[in-house]
C-alpha cells in the first residue's frame, strides 16, 4: 500500500516529451511513436501492487475464517509458503497476462493511458471497453476478492454476535467491543473501496458526494489500521503511559509574600 500511495503520487502524470512547437508533416497520419517505457513501466508497478494489496487483504480474510472455524488448529509453515506465493505470485500471474496481451512497443495504449500512467479502459470513441485491461485485468479480480472479504466479514460478524442463551455478559461493553471488531476487519479487508464501483454508477448528484467519501476512507486506510489495531492496543497505550511519565515536569519556584496596612 505504501509502495502504491508513493507510485501514484510521484509517477502518475506521464512525463512524456512536449511536442514540438512546429507543425511536422508526419509520413503516415497513423504514426505512433515507439513507448519510451517508463510510463507504461510505472502502470505496471502500480497495478502489481494494488492487486498485491487486496490479494494480501483477501488472505488475511483467509486466516480469519480458519481462526473463527477451528481455532485450536496450527496451520503453520504450510500457510505461511501458501500466503506469500499467493500473495505476490497471483498479482504478478495478471500483470504479466495484462502485458502480454495488450502491449506492443509501437502502440502502448492497448496497456496504459496517454494522459496518466494507469491502465487502459476507453477505446478511440471514447467509450468503456470491454476489451481494455481496466475490466478483466483489475475491476473484475479485485471485485472478486472484495465479495469474498464482505462474506468472510459477515460471517464473522454472525460468529461473533451470536451469543449463548445460557451464558449472560455483565460487561456493558460487549456489545461495542464486537462492533469494533466488525468495524476493523472492514478496514484491513479494504471494503470501503467497494464504493469506488458505486462510483462508477452514474448517479449524478450523488457522485461527487461518494467520491469525497471514498477518497478520504482510501486515503486514510493505512492511518485507520494504525490506530484500531495499534493504537487501541493495551500494549501500546502501557508504553505510552510509561513514556509520558518518564518525561520531567518543569519545576515551578513558589514565592509568597506578607503585606500589612
Amino acid at each position: 500500500m505504501l509502495v502504491f500511495y508513493f507510485l501514484f503520487l510521484f509517477g502518475i502524470n506521464n512525463q512524456a516529451p512536449a511536442p514540438e512547437k512546429a507543425n511536422v508533416l508526419l509520413l503516415s497520419d497513423q504514426h505512433a511513436e515507439r513507448d519510451l517505457g517508463s510510463c507504461t513501466a510505472v502502470t505496471a508497478l502500480l497495478h502489481y501492487f494494488l492487486l498485491a494489496t487486496f490479494t494480501w487483504n483477501t488472505i488475511y480474510a483467509t486466516q480469519i475464517f480458519l481462526l473463527v472455524l477451528c481455532p485450536f488448529q496450527q496451520y503453520g509453515r504450510r500457510f505461511t509458503i501458501a500466503a506469500l506465493v499467493t500473495g505476490w505470485g497471483l498479482p504478478a500471474i495478471i500483470v504479466a497476462v495484462s502485458l502480454g496481451t495488450t502491449y506492443r512497443p509501437h502502440q502502448p495504449m492497448g496497456y496504459r493511458q496517454e494522459e496518466f500512467c494507469w491502465l487502459a479502459s476507453l477505446d478511440g470513441e471514447k467509450k468503456f471497453d470491454l476489451k481494455k485491461p481496466m475490466l478483466w485485468g483489475f475491476l473484475l479480480p479485485v471485485a472478486l476478492m472484495l465479495l469474498y472479504n464482505y462474506v468472510i466479514l459477515v460471517y464473522f460478524t454472525v460468529m461473533t454476535c451470536r451469543t449463548d442463551p445460557n451464558l449472560k455478559s455483565t460487561n456493558p461493553r460487549s456489545s461495542m467491543k464486537k462492533l469494533m471488531s466488525s468495524f476493523s476487519l472492514s478496514v484491513i479487508l479494504g471494503l470501503s473501496w467497494i464504493l469506488g464501483y458505486l462510483l462508477l454508477i452514474d448517479t449524478k448528484g450523488y457522485n461527487r458526494v461518494l467520491s469525497i467519501v471514498f477518497c478520504l476512507l482510501t486515503a486514510t486506510q493505512g492511518l485507520q489500521i494504525f490506530i484500531l489495531f495499534t493504537v487501541r492496543t493495551s500494549v501500546f497505550m502501557k508504553k505510552m503511559a510509561e513514556l509520558l511519565t518518564s518525561i520531567p515536569a518543569p519545576k515551578v519556584t513558589l514565592h509568597q509574600e506578607r503585606y500589612s496596612s
